[in-house]
């Protein structure tokens, strides 16, 4: 099945029984030509009441360096059969198309991070373009909202999935539900104030139950992070009654269910001192007590010189670490989460 280019998202049919992809066409700001959004619509056909169900929105490649997601809504895309679903998912495997092909965090057309660039800006340059374009067409056909990530060159954290503190207590309990279908070891509760224009705010703002998630680094592909992504939206799907079948565990060799470790204030992002080499010591997912040694700062400049020995500010458990051995200045170094309690 052919992917239909689309220049004018008025003729995206949202509706369509059965699976449609497209690949929106958005003018680059450069040259003459287009980035080729992927995009694949479906409407499943088995007897159900759609209306009573919620609509599904599936991101991977908001970041273009990360593939788990890319991977898996890609799988996504092929893989889920209209006649046994109900309802609608929309999936866009590779949502900032230049930077996938780039291989980078940020699209190369524009220099702009996609998940700064909410809630777009229909004249602006690529990345708000589209942006604009999720926030006008996708979100209004959709509750649930999912944005897989992973911590390319940036960090790396225990597989987990992620949501912002909520003050709705019912959109929290949802959304928190949702977050557990993964079955990652982790589930993050983050700080919102670390950034602004995350695809995730602004679902969040319009009361929708978003989901985010890290579910590798390095720029690989993950296994374990493409199966809790595959499989996690098989559940969601199941959840909500619009994929047959029980909710099932992805690893049902662990016994625990997720560990919900919350990380809201801006304290508990600390940042690295100085540059150097950073030799961590203790691996993301580790629980640590206050004063514990997390790592050392190497200067090669003087390589008699001691490193500087980097020691937890609190007790608690490593929920995120720089990923690369070149350290700058003011980069964050490490996150240390509690244990969520609510």
């Amino acid at each position: 099945m052919a992917a239909i280019v689309i220049h004018n998202p008025a003729d995206i049919d949202f509706d369509k029984p059965g699976k449609t992809h497209y690949q929106v066409a958005f003018h680059l700001d450069s040259s003459w030509g287009y980035s080729l959004v992927p995009l694949t619509v479906i409407n499943g056909t088995a007897e159900q009441n759609a209306a009573s169900l919620p609509g599904v929105a599936i991101f991977g490649g908001t970041h273009g360096n990360e593939y788990e997601g890319q991977i898996a809504v890609k799988r996504l895309c092929a893989d889920l059969d209209p006649g046994e679903m109900c309802g609608r998912v929309i999936l866009m495997p590779q949502l900032s198309e230049t930077a996938c092909r780039a291989h980078q965090r940020r699209s190369p057309e524009d220099g702009v991070n996609m998940n700064r660039a909410f809630p777009g800006n229909p004249g602006g340059t690529l990345s708000y373009r589209i942006s604009n374009f999720v926030k006008t067409q996708i979100f209004p056909r959709a509750r649930v909202v999912i944005d897989i990530h992973a911590g390319g060159k940036e960090a790396v954290f225990p597989l987990c999935t992620s949501f912002h503190p909520l003050a709705d207590p019912a959109q929290h309990e949802e959304t928190a539900a949702v977050a557990r279908l993964f079955d990652t070891p982790f589930i993050f509760v983050y700080s919102r104030q670390m950034a602004s224009g995350l695809l995730s705010d602004e679902a969040e703002d319009e009361g929708k139950i978003a989901i985010g998630g890290e579910f590798g680094h390095a720029e690989g592909a993950n296994p374990r992070g493409v199966r809790h992504a595959y499989e996690g939206v098989n559940n969601v799907l199941r959840r909500y009654g619009m994929l047959t079948g029980t909710v099932v565990r992805i690893r049902p060799e662990r016994d625990a269910p997720p560990r919900i470790v919350q990380a809201p204030n801006l304290a508990d992002y600390i940042p690295a001192p100085r540059n150097g080499i950073w030799e961590p010591v203790v691996e993301p997912g580790q629980d640590v007590k206050q004063g514990e040694l997390l790592g050392r700062l190497h200067d090669f400049s003087d390589h008699s010189a001691p490193a500087l020995d980097i020691r937890a500010h609190k007790t608690g458990v490593v929920i995120a670490m720089l990923f690369a051995a070149q350290c700058e200045k003011g980069v964050t170094l490490y996150v240390i989460g509690e244990d969520y309690s609510r």
